[in-house]
């Protein structure tokens, strides 16, 4: 296994039990069996290590929503495929799921808050575009009201079984809630949210990332990865944004084969979107 992923798979073991800021470098080394100059050539510090936890967990998340909007083709499945995908996700990360919930409750830390609003955005923007796609102008006027809904739904009930182990029928709680979205869309008459107030929610966090940036992430998976077709898929990848040349089809074959490995995800959300597919 990777020292950087090794690292972080056994530091989220001892966050669950401990949480952030009861646990220390010293705790993480032992538990990894490494010493603190391994952790170090890793990572500049616990924060940091924080941080790259709470990327991957949304990198994950982000990159199968925006993946089940943009290439779910029956649009009668799209809701369902949706809250499907989202809660299968937080049950299989469960324990940095309730990690995350509890400590950004009480961090002060800006650049973690930033972190969570910067991914928040990406998802607000995929379920507007699937709003859009589903309910067309008959939303317009309530379509943020309408995404702050689903995005409730998606933490409350969460909660129910992250934190009180409520058994997770995955197939009913999706059918259920695409019911209450889909009464939300017809019935509701009188938003709350305007264009004026998502400009304010909404400011941007960080900057568009450029080719250039994609470029060195993908440097940086090709790095921790073993050989395999992904890995080959991805050089070709690279080699596309530096030299284009492939087919569409192509190219869309080549993501298909990296976009659910682990170290990829990342890479193929912004890939799909530098592509437009």
């Amino acid at each position: 296994m990777i020292k950087r992923q090794l690292i972080m798979d056994k530091a989220l073991e001892l966050f669950a039990q401990q949480g952030f800021e009861a646990t220390s470098v010293q705790q993480i080394t032992e538990h990894c069996g490494i010493s603190k100059g391994a952790f170090y050539l890793s990572f500049k510090s616990k924060d940091e290590l924080i941080l790259a936890l709470i990327d991957h967990f949304m990198m994950q998340i982000t990159s199968d929503i925006d993946y089940i909007v943009n290439n779910t083709k029956d649009d009668n499945n799209l809701l369902y495929e949706f809250y499907y995908a989202i809660f299968n996700s937080f049950h299989l990360h469960s324990d940095f799921a309730k990690i995350l919930m509890k400590e950004q409750a009480q961090s002060f830390n800006q650049e973690l808050i930033q972190k969570i609003h910067y991914y928040d955005r990406l998802i607000g923007k995929s379920i507007l575009s699937m709003l859009e796609r589903l309910y067309g102008d008959g939303v317009k006027h309530i379509k943020y009201d309408l995404m702050y809904c689903i995005k409730g739904f998606m933490s409350t009930y969460s909660h129910l079984f992250i934190f009180y182990k409520v058994p997770l029928d995955l197939e009913l709680l999706s059918k259920s809630l695409v019911e209450k979205t889909n009464l939300l869309a017809k019935h509701t008459t009188v938003p709350f949210i305007s264009n004026e107030l998502i400009d304010m929610v909404h400011q941007p966090v960080y900057e568009e990332i450029t080719k250039e940036q994609i470029i060195v992430i993908i440097d940086q998976n090709i790095e921790e990865m073993e050989a395999s077709i992904e890995k080959e898929s991805l050089i070709l990848l690279k080699g596309e944004l530096i030299e284009p040349g492939l087919k569409p089809a192509i190219i869309k074959g080549l993501l298909e084969n990296i976009r659910n490995h682990p170290h990829c995800k990342w890479s193929s959300f912004l890939l799909r979107g530098y592509f437009k597919l």
